[in-house]
C-alpha cells in the first residue's frame, strides 16, 4: 500500500451484530447499537457497489480498502478472516524479513485516540518501547510476578487500559484474561467473578459504581477477588474503601496516567495502607521524572498545587498529524503536560485536584471540583457527583453538580444544601443541583464534564 491510500477497519461482531459498547450511561444499560458500515456509507455511498477492496469515493479519496470483522459478507468489504489466506509464501517469507531487519524497539507500533473527557479525541502515537515496558511496569508494581492472576478485564482492548494494562500484561506476565461481555454489564461483570473464580478486576471509577450496584442487589460469591486495578478518573474515597470491603480487593490498586504517557505515571503498592490508597494517586512509576509546576513550568514547593509534569520513556511520540498540539503538550525541555491540577506530599505520593480547565473560579475564590465530588459521595444516599462550572453574569462561574442516588433515596436539592451547610466552604455549596439516573460518557467509561455542562446550560437556560 503506498502512501496515498489507506485502510479501515471495522469491529462488526463475529455474526455482522453491530451491537457494541458505546457511551456508557451510568444505569448500566451500556449496550447499544453502533452501526458502523452504516455510517461509512453515509460518508461514502459508493461503498455497497464497490468491489471488494476498491473503494473509490471522491469526499474520501485516500481510502481505499475497508476491512470488517465479521463472518457476513458485507459489499465493499473485505473479510478480516480472508487476510489470513490472501498472502502467499513468498510475501510471508518478506514480511519475517521486515520484522527482523527493519522493526525497531522505539518505532511506532500504535495510534491510540485520548478517551476525549474534555473535548475532541486526539491520536496520541505510542512505540513498541513505551507499551511493553508500561505493562511489565504495572505488572510488577501490583505484584503479578508472584502470583498467577485470573483478570476481569471490563475495559475496552483498543484503550490504554484494555491494551496495555490488560493484554499486553497478561501475555508478560501469563494471566488469564476473562471479558464478562462484549460491553460492560455489571451484572455480567459480578456473574463472572463467580464463576471463572477471578482474582483481579480493572475499571474505571464510574464502572466500579454499577458494580458495586450490581453486586449489592445479586449477592455474588466474590471471594476469589484480592486485587483490582482503578483508574481513568479521579477515584472518590468513599469508593475505594466500598471495593476493598464490599468487593474483597484489599489489596487493589489505584493508578494514574493519560494515553499520552502510555499510560501508567503514578501507581500504589499492594502494601500501602487504605487511607493512602483512598487520598492518592500512588508513588511514581519506576523510570520516569515527575515534577509539579507552575504556569511558567517553574517547580513548585512539595504541598503546593501545580500543574503535573512527566518526562521519560512513556511520553508519546506526538498525535499523529498535528504537530502543533504536540508542541503545545510538549516542551523542547521534554516535559509533557498532563493538564491536571497536583499535589506532591513529602513521601512522594501525588493527589490531583483536578483538571486547570475544570478549576471553577467563582467570584475570585479558586474551587477544584473533585474535593466538592469527594464531599458530596460521602453523604448518605449517593451513589455518584459531577461538579463542574456555569457562567454566572455576576460570579463569572457559578458550581453545578449532577447526582446520582441510591434507589429510593430521600433526597431533594434542599436536603443536599443542609447536609453541606458548616461542613464545606459556602462558596463550595453548588448553586445548581441536578438530579440524573445517569452520566454521559466517552466509550471507555469516563465522564465528560464538558456535554454535562453544555446540558445545564441549556436546561437551566444560563446562556
Amino acid at each position: 500500500m503506498n502512501t496515498h491510500t489507506r485502510t479501515l477497519t471495522l469491529s462488526l461482531g463475529p455474526t455482522g451484530d453491530k451491537k457494541l459498547s458505546s457511551t456508557p450511561p451510568a444505569s448500566a444499560k451500556w449496550n447499544y447499537t453502533f452501526d458502523y458500515y452504516k455510517m461509512l456509507c453515509e460518508l461514502a455511498p459508493e461503498l455497497p457497489s464497490s468491489p471488494s477492496g476498491i473503494l473509490k469515493s471522491p469526499r474520501l479519496p485516500h481510502l481505499q480498502r475497508v476491512i470488517v470483522m465479521s463472518e457476513e459478507e458485507i459489499s465493499g468489504t473485505i473479510k478480516f478472516t480472508d487476510l489470513f489466506v490472501a498472502a502467499d509464501s513468498s510475501q510471508m517469507n518478506n514480511l519475517e524479513q521486515v520484522k527482523k531487519t527493519r522493526v525497531r524497539f522505539d518505532d511506532p507500533c500504535s495510534i491510540q485516540f485520548t478517551s476525549g473527557t474534555t473535548g475532541v479525541p486526539k491520536a496520541a502515537v505510542l512505540s513498541h518501547h513505551m507499551i511493553a515496558n508500561n505493562a511489565y511496569g504495572i505488572g510488577r508494581r501490583a505484584e503479578y510476578h508472584k502470583t498467577h492472576h485470573r483478570i476481569c478485564l471490563t475495559v475496552p482492548l483498543y484503550h490504554c487500559f484494555g491494551s496495555v494494562a490488560g493484554t499486553v500484561l497478561g501475555m508478560l506476565f501469563g494471566a488469564t484474561c476473562v471479558l464478562p461481555s462484549r460491553g460492560f454489564e455489571p451484572e455480567a461483570v459480578v456473574q463472572a467473578v463467580q464463576d471463572e473464580r477471578l482474582t483481579t478486576c480493572y475499571g474505571t471509577p464510574t464502572m466500579f459504581v454499577d458494580i458495586l450496584n450490581a453486586q449489592r442487589k445479586v449477592q455474588r460469591n466474590l471471594s476469589s477477588l484480592s486485587t483490582g486495578i482503578m483508574a481513568g478518573a479521579p477515584c472518590p474515597p468513599e469508593l475505594v474503601m466500598s471495593l476493598i470491603n464490599e468487593l474483597n480487593m484489599k489489596d487493589f490498586l489505584v493508578m494514574y496516567g493519560m494515553t499520552e504517557t502510555s499510560p501508567v505515571t503514578f501507581e500504589c503498592f499492594p502494601s500501602d495502607s487504605p487511607e493512602v490508597r483512598s487520598s492518592t494517586i500512588g508513588y511514581p512509576s519506576d523510570h520516569i521524572e515527575v515534577k509539579i509546576a507552575d504556569p511558567n513550568g517553574q517547580i513548585v514547593p512539595v504541598g503546593v498545587a501545580g500543574e503535573v509534569c512527566i518526562r521519560g520513556y512513556v511520553n508519546f511520540l506526538g498525535y499523529w498529524g498535528d504537530p502543533e498540539k504536540t508542541e503545545e503538550t510538549i516542551g523542547q525541555d521534554r516535559w509533557l503536560k498532563t493538564g491536571d491540577l497536583g499535589i506532591l506530599r513529602p513521601d512522594g505520593y501525588a493527589q490531583i485536584i483536578g483538571r486547570i480547565k475544570d478549576m471553577i473560579i467563582r467570584g475570585g475564590e479558586n474551587i477544584y471540583p473533585t474535593e466538592v465530588e469527594n464531599f458530596l459521595t460521602e453523604l448518605p444516599g449517593v451513589l455518584e457527583a459531577q461538579v463542574f462550572g456555569v457562567p454566572d453574569s455576576r460570579m463569572g462561574e457559578e458550581v453545578a453538580a449532577w447526582i446520582r442516588v441510591v434507589d429510593n433515596a430521600a433526597l431533594d436539592e434542599h436536603s443536599i444544601r443542609q447536609l453541606c451547610k458548616g461542613k464545606i466552604s459556602h462558596y463550595k455549596v453548588p448553586r445548581y443541583i441536578l438530579f440524573k439516573e445517569e452520566f454521559p460518557t466517552t466509550i471507555t467509561g469516563k465522564t465528560q464534564k464538558h456535554v454535562m455542562k453544555e446540558i445545564t446550560i441549556k436546561e437551566l437556560n444560563l446562556n
